[in-house]
């Protein structure tokens, strides 16, 4: 499942998922792109790619701000050339009561967590079409197919994601492009961890049917297959990476 010739962005790839999926899409020989809004993640990864001897550039952006994607777009545009592969990988999670959820915690969720992909996937679409081939892989969350305590604005903002791939999926079915989605179940990251209290995590883990917590690399190869040429007649799909948590 190798990616030679081609051109990725990631976002959110300064840290946790994004990393990781930075890395091994890299390790599959394409060029990447790594996006974060924190400017030193972002080159944090870069230079950890670089130095396994492969190709990337840190971007720093805020991939829910249009002006800052269009910046974005033009650098990694003169860096690398045409993108054909896009992860959807930045958001946010926090925790609220749904009696306590106010209308701005709301909003923002909705922006970072799904406008902001369809902003990145209207900016660099453009560069699928004109070669007839593209893999867009956003990254959801078991959360909106099981639901969760506290997360009303969380799930509501993945499950969103859920069906703009579904519908992107079918628009450009003809067109050489795929659109899928990952929903990770319990990874650890710096990100899972911001909303546990300390040892939580192996406790919760614990309840899991592998009885254990996610690796980051663990989702980074299953978006690394949907952005392959094996992946070609793979569409519309929801490829579930949660360790039983959550069964179709």
């Amino acid at each position: 499942m190798m990616l030679n010739g081609r051109n990725a962005v990631v976002t959110g790839g300064g840290s946790g998922l994004g990393r990781a999926t930075a890395q091994v899409l890299a390790e599959r020989g394409a060029a990447v792109a790594v996006w974060d809004i924190n400017a030193t993640g972002a080159q944090e990864t870069a230079d950890a790619i670089k130095s396994a001897g492969h190709t990337a550039v840190a971007v720093a952006c805020d991939a829910s701000d249009p002006t800052q994607i269009a910046a974005a777009v033009d650098r990694t545009r003169t860096e690398l050339g045409p993108v054909t592969i896009l992860v959807n990988n930045a958001g946010i999670t926090t925790y609220s009561p749904f009696t306590d959820l106010t209308e701005d915690v709301w909003d923002r969720m909705i922006r970072i967590n799904l406008k902001g992909p369809f902003l990145v996937t209207k900016a660099l679409i453009t560069d699928m079409l004109a070669a007839g081939h593209g893999r867009i892989i956003n990254i959801s969350s078991s959360s909106a197919q099981t639901g969760a305590p506290a997360l009303a604005h969380y799930a509501a903002s993945k499950g969103g994601v859920i069906g703009f791939t579904k519908a992107l999926a079918i628009e450009f079915a003809a067109k050489g492009i795929t659109v899928n989605n990952v929903p990770p179940g319990f990874v650890d990251t710096p990100l899972l961890r911001q909303g546990f209290d300390p040892g939580k995590v192996d406790k919760v883990a614990a309840t899991m049917p592998m009885k254990r917590a996610g690796l980051p690399e663990e989702i980074a190869h299953a978006v690394a297959y949907l952005a392959s040429d094996e992946a070609a007649y793979v569409t519309g799909q929801t490829l579930s990476v949660n360790g039983g948590r959550y069964l179709v």
